[in-house]
């Protein structure tokens, strides 16, 4: 073993030249210009074509049309007042769902997003809900998305669970974009949105929400905490979401999150990028 076997990792820097935490993705993930939306709407269409070949999207539906029992889900959702959103979108999709769903949102105001869905939680307590599902505005759902969403976070036990992203969709982290030949991913790493779902066992402790604005390190926090509880969290590559219609911290000055995350996660536990970006194990089949 060298002498610097135990030495710290170098450090890394963002495109501006910036040192990146090493809690931090370290890319923005906007998907931008003529030819990466281009390049990137052909691998979604690719993508697809593949998994209709494979009777995916049939077969699960047919599955998740009997399992699990029918839950009581809690949805909450922040809005956005000064831009159009696809809220209203995502509340149609989440009623065609068989399972007894309530979704309630406030618009930001003066707070937070974790403030905000404290506040909600408040209103609508959890104490009869088997999972708790968290979305932003901007992000367009997947037909028939919650009943297969709830089917394979339970076949595989995820207690803490997020969509795949598309390919043409903002995301900061590479471990959350659709991987092909791919059902479900366990992953060392669940992002806080725009989407994430909680199993009731996750409540107790993860809830409530720290009082956070932008949020940026919770979901490192929380991945150390499920690696302390030995939750199984992963992400769904079966059920790709679109994040298009706003860039990624497109509400909030970077600088203020950053220093936000820094000072959150000063006396916690987190998981590095490095780790963030591991996944465990890959599920083909269901």
């Amino acid at each position: 073993m060298s002498a610097d076997a135990d030495a710290p990792p170098p450090p890394r820097f963002d495109a501006a030249g910036d040192v990146v935490d090493d809690f931090a993705s370290g890319e923005s993930g906007i998907v931008a210009g003529v030819r990466r939306t281009t390049s990137t709407a052909v691998q979604d269409a690719l993508l697809d074509g593949l998994a209709l070949a494979r009777l995916e999207p049939w077969r699960l539906a047919r599955a998740a049309a009997f399992a699990p029992p029918r839950r009581r889900v809690l949805a909450l959702g922040i809005e956005r007042e000064d831009r159009a959103n696809l809220m209203g979108a995502a509340r149609a999709e989440l009623a065609r769902s068989r399972h007894d769903v309530e979704l309630v949102t406030t618009p930001v105001g003066g707070r937070g997003k974790f403030e905000n869905l404290n506040a909600l939680l408040d209103a609508h307590p959890l104490e009869d809900r088997d999972w708790l599902l968290v979305l932003d505005d901007d992000v367009a759902l997947p037909h028939g998305f919650l009943d297969r969403f709830l089917f394979l976070a339970e076949h595989f036990d995820l207690r803490l669970a997020q969509p795949a992203h598309r390919r043409r969709s903002h995301a900061a982290w590479r471990v959350t974009r659709r991987q092909p030949r791919s059902a479900v991913r366990e992953t060392r790493y669940v992002e806080i949105g725009p989407v994430s779902l909680f199993h009731r066992s996750t409540f107790e402790t993860l809830l409530p929400f720290p009082a956070l604005r932008a949020g940026w390190g919770l979901d490192n926090h929380w991945a150390a905490l499920a690696r302390e509880h030995g939750w199984r969290i992963g992400v769904v590559d079966a059920l790709p979401i679109r994040h298009i219609s706003r860039p990624i911290a497109d509400s909030y000055r970077r600088a203020d999150a950053v220093a936000e995350s820094r000072a959150f996660l000063a006396e916690r536990p987190y998981v590095t990028a490095a780790e963030a970006q591991r996944t465990v194990a890959r599920h083909a089949k269901w």
